[in-house]
């Protein structure tokens, strides 16, 4: 019989991390299959476009307004960033973030499997010239 860890972290008031793309990252639990952080891109700012080589997300949106752009060989598209939105990041998948309006974007992601470290994104080109 194995012993699994429970987990309970709150968000640290600064950032753990800085994210490949740039934004602030908050790291949250991680367990075998995956891992959560909170990721934040302030108010006015564009992330670096970059893909994963072998991890998937699912981001939740929890505060501000922005887009995402997605791209991969099949299909690419622009999708509308708000509160309460869901959305999965395939593994290969290009994207970029930006925020609009006065307030930061808050976003929960989880990627599976546990982020494996910074060598697990690459640079692509972007729709939208980066400041961050």
């Amino acid at each position: 019989m194995s012993i699994i860890d429970f987990c309970a972290r709150r968000a640290a008031a600064m950032p753990d991390a800085t994210a490949p793309d740039g934004s602030e990252v908050r790291l949250l639990c991680t367990t075998a299959r995956g891992s959560m952080a909170l990721f934040t891109l302030a108010p006015g700012m564009v992330s670096r476009a970059v893909a994963h080589r072998s991890v998937e997300e699912i981001w939740y949106v929890a505060r501000g307004r922005g887009r995402m752009w997605r791209c991969d060989a099949a299909r690419e598209e622009i999708i509308e960033l708000g509160p309460g939105l869901s959305l999965a990041i395939p593994a290969g998948t290009s994207f970029q973030l930006r925020t609009d309006g006065e307030e930061a974007i808050e976003a929960v992601g989880v990627t599976m499997p546990p982020w494996p470290g910074m060598d697990e994104a690459y640079a692509v080109e972007g729709i939208w010239p980066a400041t961050v």
